[in-house]
């Protein structure tokens, strides 16, 4: 599977908004300039993570973006989902019957099985909080 730019710049603003969440909203601006990622690309990203109820926007001179939840409650599961849609390994990926043009006698089903249980095991027990830890820890290293 591979996740587009959405993917990858969304969760890195996610886990942006996770580091800085502690001194109040954060602008786009300030996200777009620390991630490396153009503003108007990232305002695009910060839609779909606003209708996925993943973040938050206050207007006002001191308005920006915050999480709609804590970083504890916030898997990398659910911001890829909302930026990419389905993380199927393979558009078949053989999981139903329905849609599978060969159906029940799809011997290669077995391995998208196993492939999308350990895609979802794993952004689904992986959580914000964790790689705003991870986050601070590499960049407090790499400030010595």
């Amino acid at each position: 599977m591979m996740l587009s730019t959405k993917g990858r710049y969304g969760l890195k603003a996610m886990v942006d908004l996770a580091v800085h969440s502690a001194e109040g909203p954060v602008s786009i601006h300030s996200i777009a300039v620390r991630q490396g990622i153009a503003d108007k690309y990232l305002e695009q990203l910060i839609s779909k993570l606003r209708k996925a109820e993943l973040v938050t926007s206050l207007r006002g001179a001191n308005g920006g973006y915050q999480l709609a939840k804590t970083p504890k409650e916030i898997s990398v599961g659910e911001i890829l989902t909302a930026l990419e849609g389905d993380l199927k390994p393979i558009d078949c990926a053989g999981l139903d019957e329905a849609g599978c043009a060969t159906g029940g006698s799809c011997v290669t089903k077995y391995v998208w099985q196993k492939i999308q249980v350990s895609i979802d095991d794993t952004v689904n027990h992986i959580y914000l909080d964790e790689l705003a830890s991870l986050s601070r820890s590499l960049n407090a290293e790499t400030a010595e």
